[in-house]
């Protein structure tokens, strides 16, 4: 048997699948520990993909 593709997954083109990054404040916990504040990517909210969309119809004269 042939194995069967999965279908490509889109990738955010604006965060290039990283969709969650951490920034660190500087200061820790009374345990050591970094705080951190994640920054969630405006375009795909997080998700890393993007869904396809059909083209819009375009109309063109009168």
């Amino acid at each position: 048997m042939m194995p069967q593709p999965y279908p490509v997954t889109p990738i955010c083109g604006a965060c290039d699948g990283f969709a969650v990054a951490h920034i660190t404040t500087g200061r820790t916990t009374p345990t050591g520990q970094r705080h951190t504040l994640p920054a969630v990517c405006p375009a795909c909210h997080g998700t890393g993909i993007t869904t396809r969309t059909a083209p819009a119809p375009v109309t063109a004269g009168r």
